[in-house]
């Protein structure tokens, strides 16, 4: 038609690893990330689970996340360089209230580290969630070791995150996609890695409060980026 252009929009495809020990909430966190609902009613994941999200990251881009539930029995870790082939980020949940959950995120996140790797040898961009922030027994020295812990285990950041109340889900969400689009369009800058404080939002302020993450300052995306 004369007088109109046409908008080249570019759709990212993005495979999502979703880790942690049994019980930590890993699936739970998904449903609510991508279905906008919680479900008390908790059934283990076998093997791997699948959910897609699509994403209107800005006016030309679209993001579509595949993101893979990994069962968190020992013995998938057996077979988890099957399931991690091809991924370009992660998420690494534990339970707030079990401070065995964080040492087995170690775990997971060297198991991650040893099998999978950008091109170029750079780590996945691997978020981590400290999950079920809503319960009582949340520990707060293990809170305020968890800087210390990501800058160790090369985590981007960490979020507390509640897939029962919806805190902090779509935010830890929208910080990985951006570490995952710097990487995918060669942005993203080493010396910048750690230049952040990382302060988790506490869950008893407003969930419209500002987040300083661990990784590269950018400016904020829109609205729709937060899906």
């Amino acid at each position: 038609m004369a007088g109109s252009s046409m908008t080249l929009c570019t759709d990212k495809l993005f495979k999502v690893l979703v880790i942690g020990d049994l019980g930590v909430g890993k699936s739970s966190i998904i449903l609510r990330y991508v279905n906008k609902c919680f479900d008390e009613r908790y059934k283990a994941s076998i093997g791997v689970d699948f959910a897609l999200k699509t994403i209107e990251w800005d006016t030309k881009t679209v993001v579509r996340l595949q993101l893979w539930d990994i069962a968190g029995q020992e013995r998938f870790k057996k077979v988890s360089r099957v399931y991690y082939k091809g991924a370009m980020g992660a998420v690494v949940v534990f339970d707030i209230t079990n401070s065995s959950t964080l040492e087995a995120a170690t775990e997971w996140k060297q198991d991650l580290d040893s099998k999978v790797c950008l091109d170029g040898g750079r780590l996945v961009p691997a978020v981590l969630l400290a999950n079920k922030c809503d319960m009582t027994g949340r520990d707060r020295d293990l809170v305020s070791s968890l800087d210390c812990f990501c800058k160790d285990n090369s985590f981007m950041g960490w979020f507390e995150t509640s897939a029962k109340d919806n805190i902090n889900i779509d935010e830890a969400g929208a910080f990985l996609v951006k570490q995952m689009m710097l990487c995918d369009t060669s942005l993203f800058d080493e010396e910048h890695h750690w230049d952040g404080i990382k302060v988790s939002q506490d869950p008893g302020e407003s969930q419209s409060q500002s987040l300083c993450c661990w990784g590269p300052r950018a400016k904020s995306q829109t609205t729709a980026a937060t899906g």
